[in-house]
């Protein structure tokens, strides 16, 4: 998670690892730098690094370049930065220019000359023309960025955890952009740094030439094209429609009438936003027709173990909706709950791909129902104090009764794009970590806003 909402959660360089002993220099010499930024782009080409890489490949690489170039080893922390970009590369010229954001600092401006004013969300400016951020800004809000002045990058953050956009192209002081290697390579963000020529908190210059080139370079490249995930829930969320409704559903009685007024309310959508994306993630066949029934299948199974869940909890709301039991009654609820999973199935086994996958997903599908139910029937006894508990006991629980949903939603959609058995098994696991970390949280925030002696014997904990 980034730090302190500085722009130094942009970078592509880590204090943790002894470099903040060395001096961050950036070479004075245009001639030098564009050397280095060509060897650094030369290096990339040969060794097939993709991102993110782990700084003590980079530092290696770096120290490695500095030394077959003859170069003092005062630019290791610049060439660093430079092979960092590199492995991005491919990956930020293939964003659209309309799902990048440009990033600058606002130590660009000229305190003497600088007419701009503040806000939350940086500097706005006020074309002057005082300094180069007016001109920058123009050029690349021409051009479709996004665009940014401000030291504190809160706004920066959101933009991208909202996925909002999708690759970031930064101007920073070195000593920022040494500190922040970390959180962007766990984040896995799409970024160029691109250092100030010396560190200061005002009046600093930038090498023009090297942004512009950075800013005007685009290549259409799908393979490297990242995933937008802002375009993709709004594409998932147009599945659940009324029209696209009414497509699974046609017909009008009375158990599918109810079925479909709660499966059209609300919800994130998030395990058929995490089944198209395991689909996309291995298939190149970006077919709407596809990807509309695997998003009906996992909200069809997932709205039945809810409205079971429900009944099980005696849950009065749901979405701020009240539940299927406390408005129709148990016995209609149960049998909407046993429709969704009907209709899932129904809809699965008439998927337009080869009969071998649909039979790889029907027993996908099968063994995460039976491990589902066993995960919830153990957490039932659990809640009614008839089963002994330890923490073992109870992460195994999280496994079935979360980890299972998850798992039936991301490998639905990796088997019908084609993943090859490892790439299944490593999904897997995933998935049985990803269950148990989000039934913690969920849990955690279910004490937190309730009574703590009133609901101690819904948490394990």
């Amino acid at each position: 998670m980034p730090r302190n909402g500085h722009f130094s959660d942009w970078g592509l360089m880590d204090n943790t690892n002894g470099s903040s002993k060395r001096l961050l220099k950036v070479p004075e010499e245009l001639h030098l730098r564009n050397t280095l930024r060509k060897e650094a782009r030369k290096l990339i080409e040969k060794k097939k690094l993709r991102p993110p890489v782990k700084f003590e490949v980079l530092e290696q690489n770096a120290i490695s370049l500095i030394k077959n170039l003859g170069v003092s080893e005062k630019y290791i922390d610049f060439t660093i930065i430079l092979i960092g970009n590199e492995t991005w590369r491919e990956t930020v010229e293939a964003t659209p220019i309309n799902r990048r954001l440009l990033l600058l600092p606002q130590c660009l401006k000229n305190n003497s000359l600088c007419q701009g004013t503040f806000d939350s969300m940086g500097l706005n400016c006020a074309g002057c023309k005082g300094c180069i951020i007016d001109d920058v800004l123009i050029r690349a809000e021409q051009m479709g960025y996004a665009t940014l002045v401000a030291e504190g990058t809160t706004v920066a953050v959101g933009l991208v955890e909202e996925g909002a956009i999708d690759a970031v192209i930064g101007v920073s002081c070195m000593p920022v952009l040494q500190r922040s290697f970390e959180p962007v390579s766990d984040a896995a963000v799409p970024v160029i740094g691109i250092p100030l020529l010396f560190d200061g908190c005002d009046n600093t210059r930038i090498d023009s030439k090297w942004l512009l080139e950075e800013i005007n370079s685009f290549e259409t490249n799908s393979e490297f094209e990242p995933l937008s995930i802002s375009l993709l829930k709004t594409r998932v969320r147009n599945f659940f429609s009324e029209e696209s409704v009414r497509h699974f559903f046609p017909e009008s009685g009375d158990a599918e009438q109810m079925a479909k007024e709660n499966l059209l309310i609300g919800g994130q959508r998030m395990r058929p936003l995490i089944a198209v994306m395991s689909y996309l993630a291995y298939s190149k066949n970006d077919n709407d027709t596809v990807l509309a029934s695997l998003s009906m299948i996992i909200e069809c199974f997932h709205k039945a173990s809810l409205i079971h869940d429900d009944i099980e909890d005696d849950a009065d709301f749901r979405y701020n909706t009240e539940t299927a039991h406390k408005k129709y009654g148990i016995p209609v609820a149960i049998n909407i709950g046993d429709y969704f999973i009907g209709k899932g199935y129904q809809i699965l086994s008439e998927l337009p791909v080869e009969d071998k996958l649909i039979l790889s997903c029907l027993k996908r599908v099968a063994l995460s129902h039976v491990k589902l139910t066993q995960g919830q029937g153990a957490d039932i006894l659990l809640n009614g104090r008839k089963k002994e508990l330890n923490t073992k006991k109870a992460l195994h629980i999280f496994k079935l009764k979360t980890g299972e949903a998850i798992k039936v939603a991301l490998l639905l959609g990796a088997i019908l794009g084609g993943a090859e058995e490892n790439e299944i098994g490593i999904l897997e696991q995933f998935s049985d970590h990803f269950g148990i970390a989000y039934q913690i949280r969920d849990d955690l925030n279910e004490f937190n806003e309730h009574n703590k002696e009133e609901k101690i014997d819904d948490f394990p904990f």
